[in-house]
């Protein structure tokens, strides 16, 4: 009986055995599919040394989108005054609006009515109906500001005559340009039953 014995101790430890290995590479091979964490890409760090720059970057990327004023101040900006060769040095004068349904006119002179500087919308480029919109006359006014300024403007009075679309914008532009507005007026002639009145428009 004492024979039957002995070989089996060691059958046991022969099987308890390749347990204990597969229970030794069990861990192993748990700890081993678990990838090193990796730092992300920048401005995903848990330091934050990264994440901040990517924070200061974040507004700037928010404030690159310019709005349409800025865009027509770059405009403005752009094109230099430079002083006319015959200046006359006349600081005071003043805008000429015409807005009419078809075409915007702007001519600046001094107090006297001589002319310094003059534009129309299709001096400017526009053509067709396009000559009749808003920024036609923005165009327009800003053009004629910068011929008067080279002579020396800094100070007009605004005197509007006519029904069109530019009436207001145009106004805008010589302001946004630098030139400063003392007053505006509507001189539009409007008749006392005198003549008879065109035929009505038709749109």
């Amino acid at each position: 009986m004492a024979d039957d014995t002995k070989p089996k101790k060691p059958a046991a430890n022969q099987e308890t055995q390749p347990e204990n290995a597969v229970a030794a590479e069990a861990p192993k091979a748990v700890a081993e599919p678990k990838p090193a964490k990796q730092p992300k890409k920048a401005g995903e760090t848990p330091d934050g040394s990264k994440g901040a720059k990517t924070a200061e970057e974040a507004p700037v990327a928010a404030t690159a989108a310019p709005t349409a004023a800025e865009l027509l101040a770059d405009d403005s900006a752009s094109k230099k005054i430079v002083k006319a060769k015959g200046s006359k040095n006349i600081t005071i004068g003043v805008a000429n609006i015409l807005a009419t349904f078809n075409n915007t006119q702007v001519t600046i002179t001094d107090m006297q009515g001589n002319v310094l500087g003059w534009s129309s919308a299709g001096r400017v480029g526009f053509k067709g109906s396009r000559k009749s919109t808003a920024f036609a006359a923005q165009q327009v006014a800003q053009d004629a500001a910068r011929q008067a300024m080279s002579h020396g403007m800094k100070e007009v009075e605004v005197k509007v005559r006519g029904p069109g679309s530019g009436r207001e914008s145009a106004i805008r532009a010589l302001q946004a340009i630098g030139l400063e507005i003392s007053s505006i007026k509507d001189v539009t002639p409007v008749p006392h039953n005198g003549c008879r009145p065109r035929k009505k428009r038709r749109v």
